[in-house]
């Protein structure tokens, strides 16, 4: 009896925890004209001559938000770029 208590209370604290975690994070993907100022001029000027494919909005526990956009450049390579709402540079990664 005591054993199927346990796995029970186990296995629903494993349930809500994943479900609770599940909600810390957000992503979605977003337009041009919805980027931030701020974060359109830091991805601008790393454009480097190449075209914005897609730009997703990253937000964690609602607080910490990041623009990642993933640009191919003139010769065809993929490049991503991820900034913080202010404007900040945190990644600028080739693929």
């Amino acid at each position: 009896m005591k054993i199927s208590v346990f796995v029970f209370v186990s296995v629903t604290i494993l349930f809500f925890s994943s479900n609770g975690s599940a909600s810390l994070f957000s992503e979605e993907k977003i337009e041009w004209a919805k980027v931030p100022a701020r974060v359109q001029h830091t991805i601008a000027a790393h454009l480097q001559g190449g075209k914005i494919e897609e730009i997703e909005k990253k937000s964690k526990k609602k607080t910490i938000t990041v623009y990642e956009a993933t640009i191919t450049n003139p010769g065809g390579d993929k490049v991503e770029i991820k900034v913080e709402e202010d404007g900040t540079l945190v990644e600028f990664e080739d693929d």
